[in-house]
């Protein structure tokens, strides 16, 4: 199953959601997993202990219909492994728009498949064609929303998108994020949505890109920040059990 992780709007707490996650399907639900990387600021790919590779790899083996699997590297995590990103990776939605072809994205995933249970995919922020292609790729999409208007407009966007394609529609899994529960206009954005799971704003969570881990390899299960990562995760695999 592949799961993706976006957000129309950066800033959103994305990339430390997906390398949570992508810790959490391996550790917690003991699943082979591999983390894609496919923003080109590469930032799950540093936390994760890893330099961007030089030569450029990432774009051509997504266009070119190569194997992306050969650039996968190995993790310290235990059945977690990580296909990362480099700056190549900026020039993907010029040769998506180019190539003209939907699945291509879809078609790139079809090498990995086969060797891990889940594929959590860290997405570029933004509505463009690197974004469709993942929306065919994938079967649960992720979206991070911190409590404020501009940030449910995303997600309003995102919803709006998906609704005039046409073919299978992908799950959409709204997560709030970053929330800190001191400010009223927060506070009200949880009370509209009951049911959505909540991600705080903790300091454990910065110390990950200080660190270069999850938050599970760096807290006991114990700390809010795991807890709140390990309650996502459970959703999620009901989820794709449904």
């Amino acid at each position: 199953m592949i799961i993706a992780l976006y957000s129309a709007k950066g800033g959103v707490g994305k990339t430390t959601l997906a390398v949570n996650l992508a810790w959490a399907s391996a550790t917690l639900s003991r699943r082979r997993t591999l983390l894609w990387d496919l923003d080109a600021q590469a930032a799950a790919t540093y936390i994760l202990g890893q330099e961007p590779p030089g030569g450029g790899k990432a774009e051509r083996s997504i266009i070119r219909d190569s194997d992306p699997s050969k650039l996968i590297l190995p993790t310290a995590i235990d059945r977690l492994d990580l296909l990362p990103a480099d700056a190549s990776l900026r020039d993907l939605e010029h040769a998506f728009h180019d190539l003209g072809k939907r699945k291509r994205l879809a078609k790139a995933a079809s090498h990995l498949t086969g060797d891990y249970d889940r594929i959590i995919i860290d997405c570029p922020p933004g509505m463009t064609d690197t974004a469709d292609q993942i929306l065919r790729a994938t079967d649960l999409v992720v979206v991070p929303v911190i409590p404020a208007p501009l940030s449910r407009r995303a997600l309003d966007e995102i919803k709006h998108h998906v609704a005039q394609k046409k073919g299978p529609k992908v799950i959409l899994a709204p997560v709030f994020s970053m929330v800190d529960r001191r400010r009223g206009l927060h506070r009200e954005e949880l009370a509209g949505q009951p049911g959505w799971p909540v991600i705080p704003m903790a300091s454990a969570y910065e110390r990950m890109s200080l660190e270069r881990s999850p938050v599970g390899e760096l807290f006991p299960a114990s700390n809010p920040a795991v807890e709140a990562v390990a309650e996502v995760w459970r959703r999620i695999e009901k989820a794709l059990a449904k």
